[in-house]
């Protein structure tokens, strides 16, 4: 490796030290240099051993020396870059117009959530970008995990959010094709089948010591493959990937490339029973399915070796890979081993449950797909952690959904108010303050209820403004609030609230989701569950009308009896 690597190298080394109290880790160099030089991920076997003695060096130096070094050898690095204004994803380097084509493989074993949505959006937005196809393709090589409810969730969670795709198929079907390359890199040298047990393989991977299996000739390894059709359990044997026990990135260390399972298949039943891994199926699809950019999240980032010497030794075309960071929200995690035994417990009711992340939750909750995709769009293309605060994605669906959502009134806590000397029967309300979208009647007989909010600060004399209706002057407070009807000129020095009719009232209950998980234990009181009341306006709305409830926020309708909180 040259000089000129090597510096790089010590440059991004020093200045993430100096940033953490003078320690660095492998992976966060790793993860910059790769970044900053793409053309070295074809490379990772040989610059990860260099970069790990480099973090070793770097580690060894007090910070006020790494500092030094720093500010002396590299002070372009510390040189603040301008952040950029542009929107969207950033250009791709070397693509020609037509010649694109990307891919969304998720693997059917769970419901599609905010990650999920992150990755179908950028790969539809760089095939649309530059005039290219998009292939949505389900990576179903693992009967264990996979359903059919999971394909179809899916399927309906990328038709929501409005992503086109040119194509869709499945992994599965191109078992045949994918056995067949198995043969070649077992009969090539390059693959063989171990029988060791999986402690053994474990300790050996760790140890970076090469079992006896590797050690068999051709005609061992023919048998063995040709058993796993019928003789071997799952567990008793797998075919490796002839990697490097040595390397220090530990996918290489000879990893699993197809293994045994019984477990019949969503689609294929019983008709396979020896089952590719992640690696192998996603690296032979991606150069059959023509793929010229494969994006995928960072934690894969250490794989690409093991992506492009699957496809070195098979012969086959090599996509372009590039990772970004995975998205999430604070205190809403997608992992399917966190989500999965909260539904299975019962602790939310479904994944559609608006406290969680899935994006059935997300449209249940109200948030609509517009916002998703412009809350991914303005994260760009990064492999910086993305964590971010929910609230972000609520502004950009507040932006979208406020123009269209009905104004109702809403009492929570409610408290009776009789004015007097009303002299209404009813009054037209119209349904925004600025977008003409009607009027409703509202039947008045002077008995009201007022949210509680609102009644605890009143006292005898206040002057307050009943909105949309006229202003009163409070006579009495207690269990009943009494009031006398004062006139109908706007003073914007009064208070003002909303009300709701007592006649024909409707009751509603809101439900409002908060944080799912504080310092990574689940909140108990994590949904709130609210009685108000409406008015009788809000029975003739479908389920699934977005409405703002004045002063109190955005509802989702959910049923005629229930509405979702979605935000402020």
């Amino acid at each position: 490796m040259d000089d000129e690597v090597r510096k790089i190298i010590r440059g991004i080394a020093l200045l993430n030290a100096s940033e953490h109290n003078g320690k660095t880790r492998n992976d966060a160099v790793i993860s910059k240099v790769l970044g900053s030089r793409p053309e070295l991920r074809e490379k990772t076997k040989e610059v990860i051993p260099i970069i790990s003695e480099i973090v070793n060096e770097v580690n060894t130096l007090s910070l006020p020396l790494q500092k030094l070094e720093l500010e002396s050898k590299f002070p372009e690095l510390l040189i603040a870059k301008p952040k950029q204004d542009r929107e969207g994803l950033p250009p791709l380097d070397g693509v020609e117009q037509g010649k694109i084509v990307t891919r969304f493989p998720p693997e059917p074993n769970g419901y599609p959530h905010i990650g999920h949505a992150k990755a179908a959006i950028i790969d539809e937005e760089y095939a649309r970008m530059y005039g290219g196809k998009l292939i949505f393709r389900f990576d179903d090589t693992n009967p264990e995990k996979e359903r059919l409810e999971y394909y179809a969730a899916i399927k309906v969670g990328l038709d929501w959010l409005g992503v086109k795709y040119d194509h869709v198929k499945n992994t599965s079907d191109d078992m045949e094709l994918i056995y067949k390359k198995a043969e070649e890199i077992i009969q090539s040298g390059n693959a063989y089948v171990c029988t060791c047990n999986k402690e053994t393989i474990s300790k050996n991977r760790r140890e970076m010591l090469s079992c006896k299996c590797s050690s068999g000739d051709l005609s061992q390894n023919t048998k063995r493959w040709n058993d796993m059709f019928k003789k071997y359990k799952p567990g008793e044997a797998i075919v490796r990937f002839r990697g490097d026990m040595h390397s220090e990135n530990t996918a290489m260390r000879d990893p699993t490339l197809l293994r045994i399972i019984d477990e019949p298949h969503p689609i294929h039943k019983d008709k396979y029973r020896i089952w590719p891994n992640y690696d192998f199926a996603v690296a032979i699809e991606d150069s059959i399915d023509g793929i010229t950019h494969a994006f995928r999240t960072k934690e894969y980032e250490l794989r690409n070796e093991l992506y492009y010497a699957i496809l070195d030794k098979l012969k086959m075309r090599k996509p372009k890979v590039l990772e970004f960071a995975r998205l999430e929200f604070d205190g809403m995690p997608v992992s399917k081993r966190v989500l999965k035994p909260l539904v299975e417990e019962g602790k939310v009711s479904g994944y559609d449950d608006p406290r969680l992340p899935t994006l059935e939750a997300m449209r249940r909750r109200g948030i609509v797909p517009e916002a998703i995709r412009k809350f991914v769009l303005s994260l760009s293309f990064t492999k910086s952690d993305t964590l971010a605060p929910f609230e972000t994605l609520e502004s950009f669906n507040r932006k979208i959904v406020d123009p269209t959502s009905i104004r109702l009134f809403i009492t929570t806590d409610p408290a009776k108010l009789i004015v007097k000397n009303n002299n209404l029967t009813d009054i037209d309300v119209p349904n925004h303050p600025q977008k003409d979208m009607g009027k409703r009647k509202i039947q008045i007989d002077g008995s009201f209820y007022i949210s509680g909010d609102d009644a605890k600060f009143l006292k005898v004399g206040d002057e307050v403004r009943l909105l949309e209706l006229y202003n009163i002057r409070i006579t009495k407070v207690g269990i009943d609030i009494e009031a006398d009807m004062t006139d109908n000129n706007f003073k914007p020095q009064i208070p003002k609230i909303q009300w709701v009719p007592r006649q024909n009232v409707v009751k509603i209950e809101v439900l409002i989701p908060k944080i799912l998980f504080v310092n990574e234990q689940f909140n108990e009181n994590s949904l709130e569950i609210k009685q108000a009341f409406t008015e009788p306006h809000y029975l003739e709305l479908n389920v699934g009308t977005e409405i703002q409830f004045v002063r109190y926020g955005y509802c989702r309708k959910d049923s005629a009896n229930q509405v979702i909180y979605t935000h402020k």
